[in-house]
């Protein structure tokens, strides 16, 4: 049965209408914020090259962590920011005692309990060579990558992580992980791996902010090409052969494709990882007047709940909330 009997605009004719047939909706539970912690005391400096975003630690960070909490955010993502004098080859300062991410764990375990606190596990922030890998004739050392992977996550799991979220596209490091931790006695502890991401360049901001690029880039050997689908399936295949309980996929607006597919093939929880130069276009093209910035964040964070994924990790998290509020 066709038109006139068929007329799909019955169904838009008013908000009331509209919304009680919404098929895709946000909620605060959604959301998974990023967040970037330093080991000097009660640190709150602005990045410069994410506005909105800063570095916290000690009583800023608590003060945050609770205000996230308290509006309904049940996750956020810690990034540790290395000083230059914190940094080496190794990324010593990673799998340390007292690291930023270690340090903030267990001040927000002890404070924010009801909080779950996922570590992004990467080599790059704590080496001097910004790297995400151990180097070799000028190379990424895999497997000699993956005896620091498993390190750095113990000590995080020590410290409080409740996932551990591997983004070096390393092969074989969630078994790595899985490994290390359940050697350590941390069964319970999740592995969240970033298993589909991509070499894009929408990390701009965040690698700027995090002084987390290297001299030589390297990241087209480990991260995945754009141009490629079919490889991602594989990709999140072996992760989850590996032991992984949920999976990453970044970027999230130009992987709509990746995200559906994965969602129809697996049945393990997906994040989808609306990234810092998704934001900051969005952000830049609203202050230049060319577009409603507010409506075009709900929009783009409804598309990618509505691809398939179940969390979006995004600095907007709380913005989001405010316009859901309205």
């Amino acid at each position: 049965m066709a038109f006139p009997a068929q007329r799909p605009r019955r169904l838009r004719t008013t908000a009331q209408m509209r919304d009680m047939v919404r098929e895709t909706r946000l909620s605060p539970s959604d959301f998974i914020l990023p967040l970037f912690v330093a080991s000097d005391k009660d640190a709150e400096r602005p990045i410069t090259a994410m506005p909105g975003c800063k570095v916290l630690s000690g009583k800023p960070l608590i003060k945050y962590a609770k205000k996230i909490r308290d509006h309904g955010v049940p996750a956020i993502l810690l990034f540790g920011i290395a000083t230059r004098s914190e940094k080496d080859l190794t990324a010593s300062t990673a799998s340390g005692s007292d690291g930023p991410v270690q340090t903030a764990l267990a001040q927000l375990k002890d404070a924010v309990p009801d909080l779950v606190l996922i570590a992004d596990l990467c080599l790059c922030e704590y080496k001097s060579d910004g790297h995400c890998g151990i180097l070799k004739d000028g190379q990424i050392d895999n497997d000699a990558t993956l005896e620091r992977i498993g390190a750095i996550a113990t000590a995080y799991a020590r410290s409080g992580a409740d996932v551990i979220a591997p983004s070096g596209m390393m092969d074989g490091m969630v078994q790595a992980i899985r490994t290390a931790l359940d050697a350590d006695d941390f069964k319970n502890t999740a592995t969240m791996p970033y298993s589909a991401k991509f070499a894009s360049a929408l990390y701009g901001p965040f690698k700027a902010g995090t002084d987390s690029s290297p001299e030589v880039g390297l990241h087209h050997t480990h991260q995945m090409d754009m141009a490629n689908g079919r490889e991602a399936m594989r990709e999140i295949a072996l992760d989850l052969d590996e032991g992984a309980d949920l999976i990453i996929i970044k970027p999230a607006l130009p992987c709509l494709d990746v995200i559906r597919d994965a969602r129809e093939r697996f049945s393990v929880p997906i994040a989808a990882y609306h990234v810092s130069g998704e934001s900051a276009m969005i952000r830049a093209a609203g202050e230049r007047g060319f577009l409603d910035a507010d409506k075009v964040m709900m929009e783009s964070l409804v598309c990618i709940k509505r691809a398939g994924a179940d969390m979006i990790i995004t600095y907007s998290a709380l913005d989001a909330i405010a316009q859901l509020q309205r």
